[in-house]
């Protein structure tokens, strides 16, 4: 019993982990990464479709992304497509591939970036403490039901303590690297 809490605690804390991974991916930094434009749809014979659907995307440089469309009368409607994403890129056609530059960022954006990485890295350990008060209310309910000694259910708890430990760290690491990147220039 309790290392089924455990791994399932353990489980959902790295859940936590990979949706703070995911949700820092989305905030941009100055460099470019083709997974800014995994959001972007184009309107491709009728229906709307995920741009990776139509085109290349690929890295030119660190701070250009290039797309190229399969389909030559794709051109204009991918350009349009990533100008109406509203993500503050302005493409360029050239010849047969799209480039997009990356606006570098503003001293100011990069301070309000830095508030909005920090708030995700707080919610993320949030997240975190929750899941730990939750396994120690279970083993408080097993203590209760006598499913588990007082023994046990002290070592659980500091088994779980080490775990909250080691994902806050995990969680600051993420965190301190993503303020990094976005200093950068």
């Amino acid at each position: 019993m309790i290392a089924e809490l455990r791994k399932s605690t353990e489980q959902r804390m790295q859940k936590s982990i990979d949706a703070l991974k995911s949700d820092l991916g989305k905030i941009r930094t100055g460099r470019a990464h083709t997974g800014i434009l995994d959001h972007v749809q184009v309107e491709y014979y009728g229906s709307m479709v995920p741009l990776s659907q139509v085109a290349g995307v690929t890295l030119i440089d660190a701070r250009t992304i290039g797309v190229q469309p399969w389909e030559k009368p794709m051109l204009a409607k991918v350009d349009k497509a990533i100008r109406e994403a509203d993500l503050g890129l302005n493409p360029a056609a050239q010849g047969d591939v799209i480039r997009v530059p990356m606006p570098s960022l503003t001293e100011e954006r990069r301070r309000e970036l830095i508030k909005v990485v920090k708030q995700e890295g707080e919610n993320a350990k949030v997240a975190i403490r929750n899941l730990r008060r939750d396994a120690n209310n279970h083993l408080k309910d097993a203590l209760k039901k006598k499913e588990v000694s007082e023994d046990d259910e002290r070592r659980a708890q500091d088994d779980i303590q080490k775990l909250t430990d080691r994902f806050v760290i995990e969680v600051d690491k993420l965190l301190a690297d993503k303020e990094k990147d976005l200093m950068a220039v």
